[in-house]
This record gives C-alpha cells, structure tokens and sequence, in this order.
C-alpha cells in the first residue's frame, strides 16, 4: 500500500471517529433536524448551513458566544458569514432598534433616517448615489441590471469561483438557479485571460463585477494590478466595473477599493452595514443611479418593501456612525492581521499542508502547501483534511463555516484569538499523523 493511499486511510479513519464522537454530543441537534425534515426540504432554508451528519442547531448567543442546543458553549469565529461584525446584541445597536421599534416598524412612507443613512454610507465609501435592499443578492441583481440598461449591452463578466448572492455563484462554473444573464466566464486574477475577454466581447459587454477578495470562494485577494488592469480596460471598452464589497467593505475605512485606489462606477453592499438587520445597498456615480430618479418620466423602478425600513435604517446608522467606526475598522483588521499571520506560522513550524489565507478579520483555512491566487488552487486541497479540521474544531468549541471560512466581529479578544491559536496547535499535534503528506516542502506564505 502507497503511502497516499495508506494516509487516505487514516484520513478516512479519524473523520469517521470525529464524526462518530459529533453525533454522540449532540443529540438535541440531531432530534431539531429530524423534526425540521418533516417540513422543510432537507430540514433546511438556507444551504450553506447544512453539513452531514447533521447540523447544529443553535439555541442562543450573546457578544461572541454561541451555544448550541445541547448546552455546548463556542466562540464564533464565523461572524454570521461576515454579517456579525457587531457581534450578538451590541448594546448600543441594541438601543438603536429598541428607539426604533417605540417609534413604530412599518410605516409605508420615507422615514427621518433613511437619508441620515445614505449619507452616512456615501461619506464613508465614496458613493454620489446609493440605493437600499434587502440583501448583498438584491444589491448585485439591481446593479447588474442598471449595468445593462445604462451601456444598452446584455453581457456581465464575472469570475470563476465568485459569488455575488443566491442567483450569481459560479463555483464550478456556475449554478441551475442563477439569474439568466449572459455571462462571460473569466479566472480570478489571471490579468491576461481576463483583459482577452474584456476585448473579445467589448462591443457586447455592459460590466465586469468582482470582489476585490473573493469571499466565500475561499478569502483570496485580489492582486493590485489584477484590479486596476481591470478597471483600464472597463474604461476603454466602456463597460462598467461593478465592485461587490458585501463582505470586503469590512476590511477597511473606506472598503477594499479605497486601499487598492481603485474606483469602480458601481459598488455593492450587504451584510454587516445593517448591524445585524436584513440589508443591501449598491451606489456609486450619479449618472448612473439617476436612472432611478422617480421624477424623471423614463425612471426605472424599484420597488422593496422593506428596502427603508427603520430597524436596518436604525441599526445600520447607528453601526457605521457610531460603533464601526473607522478607527474601529483598523484595528478589527490589525487584529485579524495578526491572528492569521499567527496561525500560519504553526503551520509554518509543523511543517504541515495547512494554511490560512485572507485580510484583516476575514480568513479560510485550506489544507495544501501552495501558494492560493485562485479557487483553481483551492480546489487542490485535500478536502477530507479541511473537514477533519471542521470537527475538531466544533470539539474545541470554535465555530466557523464547514468550508473554512472565518470572520472576527468586534467583541473577539486576546482570549478568544488564544483559544482559537490553542486548538489550532492542538489540531497539528494530535493529528500529525494524518497531516504528514508525501514529504516536507517549503511552506509558502499566503500574501499579507
């Protein structure tokens, strides 16, 4: 037997064990799941929370500690995917809902915050327009489709690996319940294969829409150059470049573009900017959001019930004013810094296949020595290691996504960066066996 071969086995054989022992400490999750099967497909409304054999059910949650439905206690490293960048029940959001809701919920008409808030956002992102929704999805369809209405051209280029919402993922090329929009495919900060299709289509192409560090596709940054070739080559073909900082616009004061330079006609947000209520937003030049000025005759619609509604309006404002603020920003991301450069360098001294990839407070683990620029990249790693890491991880009671993915919120401290440091070293050591791959080479540094 090879030693791959024989390593595969022992892999096989610990995920077995971590599983068996997962099932066994939780059987008040494992009953919620049975129960939510009968009524819900899969027992579930949102896939990416679902993991076999079954997922935790979470019964509660206060500042950045979770616990699940059979008393287990976890520091959440996963932030809500991003979104819980205040963390659960930030006393001062808190307040500003509560102020809300004495005020009265659903109005039907504008409100005494909404405007506070846009200028709010345009201040800090350097928008001359912004517009509100109800989800990162809803920001990118809205600004996508002004995309195609103000060039008058029906093709997007996006990224393979990319996601930009429920109907624009295109891990493994793409999705069966995506928009359909004619999309142009191109890899992720490959200049040259991208600026060829640019050129190829650029009588066809309305915009180009990227995360400046794709997200859920594993936390890989964009390369500076990638970026700004992008934005010269959306210039000369007059195509759009449409940046998605749902998740990024965390990384910094003024987002990712206002460390790159890189200004793009269009930017959309979600997540963390509602303070932990359900919200979008897509803005940037007012030539092009003047589309839906309701006073022009030609106006283009928009409808959304909730677009406005004074719970986000109050919790966002009240977030990005007066609790995210930007010195808040540098040192979240300082922290985040140094945590991920931390747990690399355990990688590092196990001489091991694992390391973390990311800027600021987000971060993924991927189980592989090469250096990661693209999801192509990430798909080498050995899946049933970064699975193994998942598990042992919930047993030393670290909550992150079943892909990896991590993101600080504002309460994780010293302690929590500690415990997460701890049971990472924990992992290299009690499982040196099956992190042993064919022979040791040299650790590449994933870019700061």
């Amino acid at each position: 037997m090879s030693d791959a071969v024989l390593r595969n086995v022992h892999i096989d054989a610990a995920l077995a064990e971590a599983k068996e022992a997962y099932v066994a400490r939780n059987p008040n999750s494992l009953a919620r799941y049975v129960e939510a099967t009968a009524v819900m497909p899969g027992g579930n409304t949102r896939t990416v929370l679902f993991y076999p054999p079954f997922p935790l059910a979470m019964a509660r949650a206060e500042g950045c500690r979770l616990w699940d439905a059979d008393g287990a206690e976890y520091v959440d490293f996963l932030g809500e995917y991003t979104a819980g960048l205040y963390g659960h029940s930030h006393p001062v959001i808190r307040a500003a809902i509560d102020r809300a809701l004495d005020g009265g919920i659903s109005m039907g008409a504008h409100n005494m915050i909404e405007a506070k808030f846009a200028r709010a956002a345009c201040d800090r992102f350097g928008l001359e327009r912004v517009r509100f929704t109800n989800s990162g999805t809803e920001a990118n369809l809205l600004a996508i489709t002004l995309a195609r209405v103000f060039t008058k051209r029906p093709k997007i280029l996006a990224f393979e690996g990319a996601y930009h919402g429920a109907v624009f993922t295109f891990a493994g090329g793409g999705s069966p319940v995506n928009a359909p929009f004619p999309f142009v495919l191109a890899p992720y900060n490959d200049t040259e294969r991208a600026l060829a299709l640019i050129e190829r289509n650029r009588d066809s192409l309305a915009a180009v829409i990227l995360e400046p560090m794709l997200g859920s596709g594993g936390c890989i940054a964009a390369d500076p150059e990638f970026l700004h070739a992008l934005r010269d080559a959306c210039t000369r073909v007059g195509a759009l470049l449409i940046l998605d900082e749902v998740m990024t616009s965390r990384l910094a004061p003024g987002g990712l573009q206002a460390i790159h330079g890189v200004n793009p006609d269009l930017t959309t947000f979600g997540k963390y900017i509602g303070g932990g209520m359900s919200f979008g937003a897509f803005g940037g030049r007012a030539d092009i959001l003047e589309l839906f000025d309701p006073r022009r005759p030609d106006a283009l619609p928009h409808a959304g019930t909730f677009n406005n509604n004074v719970l986000t309006m109050s919790a966002g404002l009240t977030g990005l004013t007066e609790v995210y603020t930007p010195d808040a920003a540098v040192a979240l991301n300082a922290r985040g810094e140094a945590l991920r450069q931390r747990l690399n360098a355990l990688c590092r001294a196990a001489d091991v296949p694992l390391q973390f990839t990311g800027i600021g407070s987000m971060m993924a683990v991927h189980a592989m020595r090469e250096a990661v620029r693209s999801p192509t990249d990430a798909a080498k790693g050995d899946a049933k290691l970064k699975e193994l890491f998942f598990f042992d991880m919930l047993a030393h009671g670290i909550w992150l996504a079943r892909r990896g993915m991590m993101a600080l919120s504002l309460p994780i401290g010293d302690a929590e960066c500690d415990k997460l440091a701890n049971a990472v070293e924990e992992f290299l050591v009690s499982r040196r066996s099956v992190l042993n791959d064919t022979g040791p080479s040299p650790f590449i540094q994933p870019s700061p």
